[in-house]
């Protein structure tokens, strides 16, 4: 918004409207302005730690609940923000609320659902955040007429959905795996009971005890997570799968979406359009996912959609090559292949990388160590999402177009990395999952087995 660069922002301002109508790759290439971006998810990384005791000790809703608090703050401070100072505070308070949200709701929503529907249900997530980036740029093209505290409005309405998520923790049930975990089994039973609408859930319960038992023994978290019996969730889980949903490049070829659209002849409503066409192909395909990931897995959705997207960033760094950044606005009809080949791409990360980047780490990892490892995931995303945001503009301004050959190159190592080392997970009870890891062709090797009876149990 101009009325926000004017009193923030003023360099980027003016560039901005220099080269209004050029396609310039260093066009917002200013340091000041993406630490503003990142300081939220640098905020986040430092904030989950505190999260993963909080939720361990006091169970999901605690940290869902401080979450949105912290969002609450951080909406407020944003809203009355005076300076570049209470911007960033106010994000740092906003990175607080997903430090703590990150790490606790997928782990919530994997618990409370049955095996058979959990993929759908933790999805739920994804569906949720991309419907949030929707509604917020739709607002924000209706407050950006309101001069000259538009931003603000767009910021302090951020304090409803946090308040939503402060009421949803307070009213909601705690998980049966937390409140086994902090001993109170009768209260964990009927939880249980009614989640799965069903009296007969004795085998489910008992493997929830045993999980708490096992976890009981573990006094260090953390350091229980390095040894070589949980190697593949560390590597699978807690640092590949996060890193690799940021370095897909989907934040950066949504980036310069509104040029492109500006280029077709939307004018000052490229914004509008570009936000509503790539968070609907987010929504669709986040659909699409909930529906059919409990069918047809999470390594189908991987590798397909894996496949579209390495193609879809080698048609845009072609497309780029050969007609942009020469101070001239794009061709139409290469604008309108771009506008496909986004399209397809969000399409494809919408319904693998986007959701199953936090589905599957939350899936793979037991009671034990469940708590610490979700909040290195939402480290490890924190830290990755803080670089590209960081750093992405400053190397499209010197990279160009090979950025998105960098991309396309990491989507293909990615895609290898599924292939041979997830196993898959779909329908699998969360306390068994460890079972697909000491049959897997490679891990096996390395994490051994703990019995016979896994074994049998697996091959059945």
């Amino acid at each position: 918004m101009d009325d926000f660069l004017i009193k923030f922002f003023p360099d980027v301002y003016k560039r901005k409207h220099v080269h209004l109508k050029e396609t310039d790759y260093c066009k917002y290439d200013n340091q000041l302005l993406t630490l503003f971006t990142s300081s939220l998810y640098f905020s986040a990384l430092v904030m989950t730690f505190f999260a993963s005791y909080l939720t361990r000790k006091k169970g999901r809703k605690a940290s869902i609940i401080v979450g949105a608090l912290s969002f609450l703050a951080g909406a407020i401070l944003n809203a009355a923000a005076q300076n570049i100072a209470m911007l960033i505070i106010g994000r740092v308070f906003l990175g607080g609320g997903i430090g703590f949200g990150n790490q606790a709701v997928p782990l919530y929503l994997s618990e409370m659902a049955p095996a058979k529907n959990r993929g759908a249900v933790n999805q739920l997530f994804q569906f949720t955040t991309c419907f949030g980036i929707l509604v917020a740029n739709l607002i924000n093209y209706f407050t950006d007429k309101v001069h000259p505290h538009g931003w603000r409005i767009s910021l302090g309405l951020a304090a409803i959905p946090a308040t939503l998520m402060l009421l949803g923790g307070i009213f909601c049930a705690e998980t049966p795996n937390s409140l086994v975990e902090q001993g109170r089994f009768d209260e964990a039973r009927k939880v249980l009971e009614k989640v799965r609408g069903t009296k007969n859930v004795d085998a489910e319960y008992q493997d929830l005890v045993e999980a708490s038992e096992e976890a009981q023994a573990v006094t260090s978290p953390f350091r229980t997570l390095l040894e070589r019996k949980y190697r593949p969730q560390l590597v699978i889980g807690a640092l590949g799968i996060p890193a690799f949903q940021q370095l897909t490049g989907n934040n950066s070829i949504l980036f310069y979406a509104p040029v492109i659209f500006q280029s077709i002849g939307f004018g000052a409503n490229a914004a509008l359009f570009s936000s509503f066409i790539t968070n609907g192909a987010l929504l669709v395909a986040t659909v699409i996912s909930m529906f059919l990931v409990d069918k047809f897995g999470r390594r189908k959705f991987f590798l397909e959609a894996g496949f579209e997207m390495i193609c879809c960033m080698i048609a845009t760094a072609v497309a780029l090559a050969l007609d942009f950044g020469h101070g001239k606005e794009l061709s139409k009809s290469v604008s309108y292949f771009l506008v496909i080949v986004i399209f397809l791409f969000v399409l494809a990360y919408g319904r693998s990388w986007g959701p199953l980047g936090w589905l599957v780490p939350s899936e793979l990892f037991p009671l034990e160590i469940r708590s610490s490892a979700e909040s290195i995931v939402v480290c490890v995303n924190m830290i990755f999402t803080a670089l590209v945001a960081q750093l992405f503009l400053m190397s499209l301004c010197h990279l160009k177009y090979g950025i998105f050959l960098l991309f396309a190159a990491l989507i293909i190592f990615m895609s290898l990395f599924i292939f041979f080392l997830l196993p898959e997970t779909k329908q699998v009870p969360i306390e068994e999952i460890y079972l697909l890891f000491e049959n897997h062709w490679f891990w096996k090797g390395i994490v051994g087995q703990r019995d016979q009876h896994s074994v049998k149990a697996a091959a059945v």
